[in-house]
């Protein structure tokens, strides 16, 4: 009998593409997946019961509130959903693994470049939840923190993604209000999906950062998504977070990923080779 691997979220978006190479990835094991849909996380006693009945060597953690606005208009359930039961599934995989996924938000976008051991100084309730929830998953050496970025591919609401949210706009000629100073470093989800495998074939653990190999700001990644836009005219307004006055927003969260990278089997693409190479995965 193949041993489990738990995959948390797995209806959601990275998770999905997590779901879609699994047997490809991990031919060795059974991979589970948990949608909400289907299985309560926060039902404790019923997680704890189904660990029991599983036994899975590992869990790979991406269920989460994710939404920005969503964290801060909800604080108690963000600090549920991203914390407390990130904290509980690093309890019950005390002897075996866990893979948690984590944000380039726990950093307040001051510096830029981010390495792995810079500090960590986040805005937002999301990025506190997502600091608070690393802190402790770390405290057992054989887990792990993979920090993201934006990642762009096709959700199944197709409204989840960053490259979905513009070209939606654009598909009814609303233009897209990006700035122009406010820096992060994409990369596909697909990519995302792979490596995060990679990684834990290799039985490394500890805190990755994971992200494209591109330092780019909000309009040029749309200026780059509208290059290939062929559904009539793309409208792009340039703004500043000089003028912004929402909720707490980072200037500059790119992250550094060399440290990934010594053991991956491929190099970490650019953003701009990606989307050429793989235009199907943003809907054109």
């Amino acid at each position: 009998m193949r041993r489990k691997i738990w995959l948390t979220g797995s209806g959601g978006f990275i998770g999905s593409y997590l779901m879609r190479v699994a047997s490809r990835m991990a031919p060795k094991y059974e991979v589970i997946g948990l949608q909400r849909s289907e299985f309560d996380l926060l039902n404790f006693t019923a997680l704890d019961r189904a660990f029991a009945r599983d036994e899975p060597a590992a869990i790979i953690h991406c269920a989460a509130l994710s939404r920005t606005a969503d964290c801060q208009a909800n604080p108690g359930l963000a600090r549920q959903v991203n914390f407390e039961l990130t904290r509980h599934l690093a309890e019950l995989a005390a002897n075996s693994s866990l893979i948690f996924f984590s944000s380039d938000l726990v950093f307040d976008g001051l510096k830029g470049d981010y390495v792995e051991t810079d500090p960590v100084n986040p805005r937002s309730v999301y990025g506190e939840t997502k600091a608070e929830a690393e802190a402790f998953v770390l405290r057992t050496s054989s887990h792990t923190v993979v920090r993201t970025s934006l990642n762009a591919g096709v959700s199944a609401s197709g409204s989840r993604t960053f490259n979905e949210e513009i070209t939606n706009a654009w598909m009814v000629g609303r233009p897209t209000q990006l700035f122009h100073d406010e820096y992060r470093s994409p990369l596909g989800a697909s990519v995302t999906a792979w490596a995060v495998w990679e990684l834990a074939a290799s039985g490394q653990t500890g805190l990755f950062h994971l992200a494209g190999a591109e330092r780019l700001s909000r309009v040029q990644i749309g200026e780059l998504l509208a290059r290939y836009w062929r559904k009539g005219m793309p409208k792009i307004e340039s703004r500043s977070l000089r003028d912004y006055s929402g909720p707490p927003r980072c200037p500059d969260t790119s992250l550094n990923c060399a440290k990934l990278q010594a053991y991956l089997s491929q190099p970490l693409p650019r953003f701009s080779h990606w989307l050429e190479q793989n235009l199907a995965e943003v809907a054109y």
